[in-house]
């Protein structure tokens, strides 16, 4: 599991490192720093709580963080809104039951379906809107047709390798398929860390991040960083193998009922070339779909 004393810890330093002390007019001290960002006493300082407070916090030893502190800490460290609430869900596990709590019992987190409803909603886009379900830990559940082939090609895939953080950074198509990579990796570490911050005890989302630290240096040096931004908007371009360049606009949709699962569909302007490609490409899937009759 991803325990929560260790990823509060390793945000806090991380985000304190970030600032600039000058920002803030805080003056470098008798003694020049020996290290970036905010001292551990000009946090708490800023916060309003004791220095002594504040150690306990970052070193994983506080349990039931009232809300004021949080907003005192996230305020010293100018923590933005997904900041604000990762810390709030890595905090959560001491909030509600101290160290002892039996919230993390991984036996107690259900398996990822999809409802046959939403899949009749996949179907109907599937001539011309490229879409997928992506569940906890970032797993790819379902698609249609268009969605199945508008980067990656899922239908040859394992379940357990439908995974976008594991095909970004683990696929070695992945940087050929995506020119700006970079963009898309780190979009993708923030995802996955803010899904963790909400679920940080779900076997597949630790599964995830486990095997990414283990096998990508990459991975590991974004992951590291700390970085929460919550992607689900935006645009992406896309080198398709077959059909040329994409630039697509892609937007995720947090289902109402199955609160665990975002729809994700993709899209281009009416008249673009890219909707032509996009277009050309249902034409393959079709053409490739159609059973062969034997002579």
């Amino acid at each position: 599991m991803l325990h929560a004393e260790i990823e509060i810890g390793s945000f806090l330093k991380a985000r304190r490192a970030a600032l600039d002390p000058a920002d803030l007019g805080l003056p470098d001290g008798l003694n020049r720093r020996r290290v970036r960002g905010l001292r551990r006493e000009e946090v708490a300082q800023l916060a309003g709580i004791s220095v002594d407070y504040y150690t306990r916090i970052e070193q994983g030893r506080a349990h039931a963080i009232s809300d004021p502190v949080l907003e005192g800490i996230a305020r010293a460290l100018r923590l933005t809104g997904g900041e604000i609430a990762y810390l709030r869900n890595v905090a959560a596990p001491r909030r509600r039951g101290g160290a002892g709590g039996d919230a993390s019992l991984p036996g107690a987190v259900p398996g990822q379906t999809v409802r046959p409803e939403i899949r009749q909603l996949l179907d109907a886009m599937a001539d011309t809107v490229p879409a997928m379900i992506v569940g906890r830990g970032m797993d790819i559940l379902a698609w249609n047709a268009l969605g199945g082939r508008v980067a990656f090609d899922l239908e040859g895939l394992e379940p357990s390798r439908c995974n976008s953080a594991l095909l970004v950074f683990l696929d070695p198509v992945a940087r050929e398929l995506h020119p700006e990579w970079q963009l898309i990796a780190d979009e993708v570490v923030g995802n996955l860390r803010a899904e963790s911050g909400r679920n940080p005890d779900d076997p597949r989302v630790c599964e995830v991040v486990t095997e990414l630290l283990g096998r990508s240096t990459d991975f590991r040096r974004v992951w590291e960083a700390q970085a929460v931004s919550e992607c689900l908007r935006g645009t992406k371009r896309i080198l398709h193998p077959v059909v040329g360049e994409l630039e697509v606009s892609f937007e995720s949709f947090r289902l109402s009922t199955d609160a665990d699962q975002a729809l994700v569909t993709y899209s281009a302007p009416r008249g673009s070339a890219t909707e032509r490609r996009l277009r050309d490409l249902a034409d393959v899937v079709a053409r490739e779909a159609r059973p062969v009759l034997m002579s």
